[in-house]
């Protein structure tokens, strides 16, 4: 098996101090160091400990040897395409975990900076941690089995204000809707 602990961690930009102090109970950002590297023997109670601390489940943290997963293989920066000085798995929306699932909205128009063929993951957040989605855009359900897209501008007692993306377009209020899902990753084919 191989140990992803890194992959994951960098995946959500934290430091090994970051995912050490995420711990419970807390740990040294050496023995993470350890626990990635496989200097130290990675056991079940770990795995939990790491998963819980990372928003994963614990199985995300290892993968088999065998078939094929997809990579990493270079880097762009500002002097252009670089390659890496460890090779990376990709870690795929899935399994960055979280409190809530992910779900997906298709775009099948192009409208604002989406295209047609777009694909948009979007976690859930709760109505009481919607200030965090202020300026992001949000999928937001209606009443009748519709939904409100576009960026989240204003948020007044149980009213929600989203203005949806492209030209000309008028702010959608939905009123004490059952749950507010934030875009977190943009899926596009070339």
């Amino acid at each position: 098996m191989i140990n992803r602990i890194r992959d994951l961690r960098k995946a959500k930009g934290w430091t090994l101090a970051d995912l050490a102090e995420a711990c419970v109970p807390e740990t040294t950002p050496q023995t993470i160091g350890r626990l990635e590297t496989g200097m130290r023997n990675l056991s079940l109670v770990w795995m939990e400990r790491i998963a819980a601390a990372l928003e994963v489940d614990p199985e995300s943290l290892v993968r088999s040897e065998t078939g094929s997963h997809p990579k990493i293989v270079a880097r762009l920066t500002e002097a252009g395409a670089e390659a890496l000085t460890r090779e990376a798995d990709a870690v795929l929306p899935t399994e960055l975990g979280g409190d809530a699932p992910l779900m997906a909205l298709t775009v099948e128009a192009g409208m604002g900076e989406y295209r047609a063929g777009d694909q948009l993951w979007l976690r859930e957040v709760g109505l009481s941690d919607s200030s965090k989605a202020i300026n992001r855009d949000v999928l937001v359900p209606r009443p009748g089995g519709r939904f409100a897209f576009g960026r989240l501008i204003d948020r007044q007692g149980t009213l929600i204000g989203v203005l949806p993306p492209g030209m000309g377009q008028k702010q959608i209020v939905v009123d004490d809707p059952a749950w507010i899902a934030v875009a977190e990753m943009l899926v596009r084919k070339l």
